[in-house]
């Protein structure tokens, strides 16, 4: 079986490190622990792992946040991976910071990249695992918040959970959605 794990974030040295680009680190994470090198391709960065019989193409895209259905299009029928075998590693506004959540469907919630997506693939019945990154921020400066980085403390809970989620990719790989949701959305 093969699946397709997307990281979301932006590329680009300005981008490194912020609470967007959570997805990008914790994939970038679960790649350097599976000894996996990443690929400058059409669309994305590509590395390939297995985990058991499984095997895992992993994509950042290179289109950008808002336009990252692009890329997730484009490798999952390169790769003939059918959504129920996408899963999404993104942020989120709405979870205090550590906090990790996964889905099997819903909306985006104000999320350009899962907006994206979900119109590229003319669905929103895709997984996703949210990152909670907090929303302390004063009414106005929601994308000063997001585009900036994170505190020293908060980045000790980020790299904590940072192996838990990729736990939770194998997880989802191996033993499917709804066993991966119901261990792993309960601690």
């Amino acid at each position: 079986m093969k699946y397709l794990v997307v990281g979301l974030g932006n590329i680009g040295r300005e981008y490194e490190g912020t609470r967007h680009n959570i997805g990008f680190r914790v994939i970038d994470a679960f790649a350097e622990k599976q000894g996996a090198e990443w690929q400058d391709k059409r669309y994305g960065f590509v590395a390939r792992t297995r985990v058991k019989n499984a095997e895992l193409v992993l994509l950042k895209p290179s289109t950008y946040m808002n336009l990252s259905g692009q890329a997730v299009r484009y490798w999952s029928q390169q790769e003939k991976i059918p959504v129920e075998r996408i899963l999404v590693l993104v942020d989120d506004l709405s979870l205090p910071v550590g906090k990790i959540r996964m889905r099997g469907s819903g909306s985006d919630g104000g999320h350009n990249g899962l907006k994206n997506i979900a119109s590229c693939m003319m669905t929103q019945d895709y997984a996703r695992i949210k990152f909670g990154i907090g929303n302390e921020f004063p009414r106005g400066t929601q994308v000063d918040f997001v585009l900036g980085q994170f505190s020293d403390e908060d980045n000790k809970i980020i790299d904590e959970k940072v192996e838990y989620v990729g736990e939770m990719i194998k997880s989802f790989c191996l033993q499917g959605l709804d066993r991966t949701m119901n261990q792993y959305n309960k601690k």
